[in-house]
């Protein structure tokens, strides 16, 4: 025979008054086995009492650990997007790798989705993307880039993106 054991994590708020527990906040915790199995409830020091214990399985006392709020993005989706619109039209040259980079930032991030990629007669590789809410079309040349230069463009692009501009950008756009 067996038995599944599905045992929820400490609630947020308490079982009786409905208030959110504080960082640090003694909670007791009462198990009952009911028809669907273990349930667990969790109570705050005003509201734990005789009555809270009966019927319970197993009781205890801990400390409520509020969880930690979610890492926040190093680079925002809109943000990403906003520079990418920004250096397409703007037409210069030197940013063609972060744009590249943008390009694919974003379809990692499913936002642009690539289409098709053409070969022009001067051997140039344009990428072909489509935004997935707006349908729009972006043609991204494909500037081929190397491992090695991998890094700077990276750098290029976190420094617009966070308004810091590069030290120096040469003729192909990678920071030196």
């Amino acid at each position: 025979m067996s038995t599944d054991w599905n045992i929820q994590a400490a609630a947020h708020t308490c079982t009786a008054c409905q208030k959110d527990f504080s960082d640090g906040a003694a909670i007791f915790s009462r198990l009952q086995f009911g028809a669907e199995g273990y349930a667990r409830q969790d109570f705050c020091a005003v509201c734990w009492s005789d009555p809270a214990r009966s019927g319970a399985t197993g009781v205890w006392k801990g400390v409520y650990r509020a969880p930690a709020p979610p890492p926040e993005e190093p680079l925002k989706k809109e943000t990403a997007e906003s520079l990418l619109r920004h250096l397409m039209e703007t037409e210069d040259e030197r940013h063609g790798n972060a744009i590249f980079i943008l390009a694919v930032m974003l379809e990692r991030r499913r936002i642009l989705a690539e289409r098709d990629v053409q070969t022009r007669a001067d051997g140039m590789k344009i990428r072909v993307y489509e935004h997935k809410k707006t349908n729009e079309t972006f043609f991204i040349p494909d500037p081929q880039l190397k491992l090695a230069a991998l890094e700077h463009v990276q750098a290029e692009v976190v420094a617009l993106l966070g308004g810091t501009p590069p030290k120096n950008t040469g003729s192909a756009g990678v920071v030196e």
